[in-house]
Formats: C-alpha cells, sequence, structure tokens
C-alpha cells in the first residue's frame, strides 16, 4: 500500500511533468521570439544555399522573425552538420543538408554525428536530377553507345567528378556497376573544376546538377545524354532517364531541412508546416522549376524513412566499388 510520502512524491512529479509540458507548448505556440539561424554546410551559391535562402525569406516573413543563413563550407558538408548537431535543441538553428552529407557520413570514419540518430527530419524540400553529359569529341550520341564505347576501351575514357565519394563519383560508379564497365575516375576540388575539365575535354563524361550542366548541355559546349532520376527532368524533358536502360538506377541528389535531436516535437511539427507552405508558394515553384530541381515536401516520418532507403543504397555502392577516402 503506497505510504502518504510515496503519494505525494508521485502527485508532485505528475504534477512537474504537466508543468514542463505546458511550459513546452507554451513555448512552441510562442516560437520564434527571435532570430533563428539556418546552417547551410556548403559554399554561396550551390544548391542548398540558394534553397536554404528562399526558405529562409518565406520563413522570415510567415513568422515575423529573421531567419539568417550561415554558411560553414568544409569536409563535404561535416563541418556544417557538426556545427549544428552541437547547437542546443530549441528551434533556433536549423541546417538544410543534401546526400552529401549522407555519403560523407558513410566514408568518413572519424565524423562525430549520426545523421539519423542526432538530427531530427522537418521535410524533403526538392530531389534534383544529375546529367550525364560527355565532351562533344566523344562519339557517343546515346548511353548504349557510350557504354558500348567504354567496354571497347576498358580502363580508358576519363570521368571526372567533384571529389572521391561526391555525389557524382557515385552516379559514375553506379553506371560502371550496372552496365559492367570500368573507367578512369579523376576527382576535382569541386563541381566547378570538373566541368569546366569537361569542356576542356581534359575528361570524357561527367555527371552535374542542373545549375551547373544545363547552362553548358544548351550552348553545345558538352552533349548531354541522359539524366539520374526516376523520372525524366523538367528542365530537360528530351533526355531519356538511366532508369529506363539500367531499371533501379537512381542517383538524384536531394535537399531537407533538419533540427538538432531532442527539439520540441510542437516546433518541428510548425517547421514542417511552414516548409511545406513555402514550397507551395509561386516563387518558390518558379526558381525550383527553373534550376531542374523537383518540388518534394514530406512528413518528417517520411523524410526518415527515405534517409534509411539512401543509406542503405549509398552504402552498397560504395562496398561494391571500394571506395575510400
Amino acid at each position: 500500500m503506497p505510504t502518504r510520502h510515496s503519494a505525494f512524491a508521485a502527485l508532485r512529479c505528475a504534477t512537474g511533468a504537466t508543468l514542463a509540458c505546458a511550459c513546452a507548448m507554451a513555448h512552441a505556440q510562442n516560437y520564434p521570439v527571435r532570430a533563428a539561424r539556418i546552417i547551410v554546410p556548403a559554399s554561396p551559391g550551390g544548391g542548398s544555399d540558394v534553397q536554404a535562402r528562399l526558405l529562409g525569406k518565406r520563413f522570415t516573413e510567415s513568422m515575423g522573425q529573421p531567419f539568417v543563413i550561415d554558411n560553414r563550407p568544409g569536409g563535404s558538408g561535416i563541418l556544417g552538420a557538426e556545427i549544428a548537431v552541437r547547437a542546443p535543441a530549441d528551434g533556433y538553428t536549423l541546417m538544410v543538408g543534401t546526400a552529401q552529407i549522407a555519403v560523407s557520413t558513410l566514408l568518413v570514419k572519424t565524423v562525430s554525428f549520426d545523421l539519423m540518430r542526432d538530427f531530427a527530419p522537418v521535410s524533403l524540400i526538392s530531389t534534383a536530377a544529375q546529367f550525364l553529359m560527355v565532351h562533344p569529341s566523344v562519339p557517343a550520341r546515346s548511353v548504349p553507345e557510350l557504354v558500348a564505347l567504354a567496354k571497347k576501351n576498358p580502363g580508358r575514357l576519363n570521368a571526372g567528378s567533384s571529389g572521391t565519394g561526391s555525389a557524382n563519383h557515385l552516379a559514375i560508379e553506379m553506371l560502371g556497376l550496372a552496365a559492367g564497365f570500368r573507367v578512369t575516375h579523376i576527382p576535382y576540388r569541386s563541381g566547378g573544376p570538373s566541368i569546366g575539365a569537361l569542356i576542356a575535354g581534359e575528361t570524357d563524361f561527367s555527371f552535374s546538377g542542373a545549375v551547373t550542366a544545363l547552362p553548358h548541355v544548351r550552348s553545345g559546349k558538352v552533349r548531354g545524354l541522359a539524366v539520374t532520376s526516376i523520372n525524366r527532368s523538367s528542365a530537360a524533358p528530351q533526355l531519356p532517364t538511366l532508369a529506363s536502360f539500367y531499371p533501379g538506377y537512381n542517383s538524384a541528389n536531394w535537399y531537407a531541412m533538419f533540427v538538432p535531436a531532442g527539439t520540441p516535437p510542437a516546433i518541428v511539427g510548425k517547421l514542417h508546416a511552414e516548409t511545406v507552405s513555402a514550397l507551395k508558394s509561386k516563387d518558390v515553384r518558379d526558381f525550383m522549376a527553373s534550376e531542374g530541381a523537383e518540388m518534394a515536401g514530406s512528413t518528417p516520418a517520411e523524410l526518415a524513412a527515405y534517409l534509411r532507403s539512401e543509406f542503405e543504397r549509398y552504402g552498397k555502392v560504395i562496398k561494391a566499388a571500394n571506395i575510400r577516402r
């Protein structure tokens, strides 16, 4: 039989829990009451930076407090993610993560965080196809012709990427595994030098996102052959998907919003609702379409499930291709 002391203690605990819950709900209802920051683990001007700025502008307008972009490039996204994960879980630090961060956590053994454990998913923002491009001097005007050329000349074709373990490096390895050919991988410091090398004829083919690839495809400096997404890109609907030749091939980049794990669920819910609302706005839709990105939007649970499938897919490619950093 409970004593008066134990009953009083239980009542005090229950009262404390109720008060804590009420305080958390009140905090979430009033959120935000000051400026917040959106960490972008990349330099200004890239896809994650531009999308973060679009969302930050909408958040500022809809929630009445500044959402400031904080660019923290370095370590293929790891530096910025480490800064974000150490921030208080109070809703005032957000992060726009990409497929590159997921790949980096699989390759870098000393990484100090777990994307699935240490971050709370908010929403998938968008997905963006990569474009398979060849230099105009390469005698291949289709994917089958490029594959035949690579098989006829094993190891002699050069494929450029923005670095070992980058999203476009994985796209190269995925194609080689699917089609059964071997090429020479040439890593560059970033996407700019990689596309520059392709234009100059230093490499024979490469993959790149729409922002980098499309201007050069349209000008004829490079020849577009296909896209890496499951569906054709609205920015270049004439290009077939690699999945149409190799079922299951999918190497589209993705952009998603996260907050540190432990952020109150009510605040996560509010940020999710604001993100989905922003993605429906005309200016955001128009920009995404112009950049070859496909609007997404998801629940936190859907984003978590998507991440698990991405980790599994990337892990298989990294192991099969023996990619090391």
